[in-house]
């Protein structure tokens, strides 16, 4: 395989586009697949390796989304200055073996440690992919291409719980890490046949000096510093709803068996909204798109909390407002991310670690402080997404000096 020509985005897929979007959709979902399907086998796991606390359990999705936030400092840096293909080839291998061990694992504390490795190796998924993303395309085209990748990617929240609940139906959670690795090597089998390097040019040495400078680049650079914080404030209101959700479901609303569904409700309209950005935002631009999403998500957020406070909230409802919530995410994140990295053509790869770093670190622990609030209502959550949302808007309209809802 040889690189591309060309040092510069072509805004062209280096083979069939539809090939193309499919597999990146699917390298970004195999990260996704780690949490989504752990869901169901939540309260199993906690059974069989003697968890009790039910907020404990969280740790199983904390800890991978840990790694997957600190692998991400990790792969970017490597991908400037060995290429993609060899870095994102070594991270899938390592995400197999990760899986195996925690196949096999005896101990919560294995488990665990299983799982923080699998977060750092499957990290790659993440960081390697928008860097490859960016190597061919930049501005309102990465939009549009990221828009129609999440499409993609958003199948794994509609199928995952359900793969989970049907591994559990016949058999042990043990084999959930099986299958997730037989997933992965396909995945790794496909890239190494289909994907060429897309790092053209010179490679960016690998040195302390160097990767300092390109940190002080994006975190400087206005665009990529601003949406940056501002996709991770979004990122932690998602995270809460992931680590939480489960227990939501069960305890607020006694409808454990319904949690497949609630999952593809929530997960059909984030799809629903990225189609519709793909769509429009070469006409109507990412910063009108995102930013109208944006605040629409803190209106329905308000809405949510004067539902609870007058005693409303049912099981329908709960799903058709954090469906909408879901929807306005989706549309606000895939445009900071395709702004964030505007500018960042040149390093793409360090910048797209760093921050990824922060988005997913930093959204993790938000995350969890959200999760871990949960006391027996959804206020927490609710709470989670209208403080975020604020903090969100404020970062945007900082970065933007006031001037928001621009079409270009």
């Amino acid at each position: 395989m040889t690189a591309l020509s060309s040092t510069e985005s072509t805004n062209t897929a280096p083979f069939g586009f539809r090939e193309f979007v499919v597999m990146v959709a699917s390298l970004m979902a195999l990260g996704a697949i780690g949490v989504d399907a752990m869901l169901p086998a939540l309260p199993a796991i906690g059974a069989r390796l003697g968890v009790v606390t039910e907020n404990e359990r969280q740790f199983i999705i904390g800890i991978y989304l840990a790694g997957l936030g600190a692998g991400q400092l990790i792969h970017g840096p490597l991908s400037d200055r060995f290429g993609r293909r060899p870095v994102m080839i070594a991270a899938l291998l390592a995400y197999a073996v990760a899986n195996v061990v925690a196949t096999l694992s005896g101990s919560f504390e294995l488990l665990l440690a299983a799982r923080l490795f699998g977060g750092i190796a499957v990290a790659a998924t993440r960081v390697v992919t928008v860097a490859i993303v960016r190597d061919c395309y930049s501005g309102r085209p990465m939009a549009r291409v990221m828009s129609l990748v999440v499409i993609v990617f958003m199948i794994v929240p509609v199928l995952a719980p359900t793969f989970g609940q049907f591994v559990l139906f016949f058999g042990s959670w043990r084999l959930i890490f099986g299958v997730i690795g037989v997933l992965t090597a396909i995945v790794l089998i496909w890239f190494i046949l289909r994907m060429p390097e897309t790092l053209a040019g010179e490679r960016v040495p690998f040195s302390v000096g160097r990767l300092i400078q390109g940190y002080r680049m994006t975190l400087t650079d206005r665009w990529s510093l601003g949406y940056t914080l501002a996709a991770t404030a979004l990122q932690g209101a998602l995270f809460g709803y992931i680590t939480s959700v489960q227990q939501i479901v069960t305890t607020v609303f006694h409808a454990g068996e319904h949690l497949n569904l609630v999952f593809a409700g929530t997960a059909g309209m984030m799809a629903v909204a990225n189609l519709l950005n793909s769509r429009v935002v070469m006409r109507l631009g990412s910063r009108f798109l995102s930013h109208s999403a944006l605040v629409a998500m803190i209106a329905i957020s308000l809405i949510n909390v004067a539902i609870l406070s007058f005693g409303t909230e049912n099981l329908i409802l709960f799903v058709v407002l954090q469906a909408l919530t879901m929807g306005c995410f989706s549309l606000a994140s895939a445009n900071f991310g395709a702004m964030a990295m505007q500018d960042m053509g040149a390093i793409a790869g360090t910048a797209s670690s760093i921050q990824g770093f922060i988005n997913v670190t930093c959204g993790a622990l938000i995350g969890t402080l959200i999760g871990q609030s949960f006391a027996g209502t959804t206020l927490p959550l609710h709470l989670g997404f209208l403080c975020c949302g604020l903090v969100s808007l404020g970062i945007v309209t900082i970065a933007e000096r006031g001037r928001l809802f621009r079409p270009h």
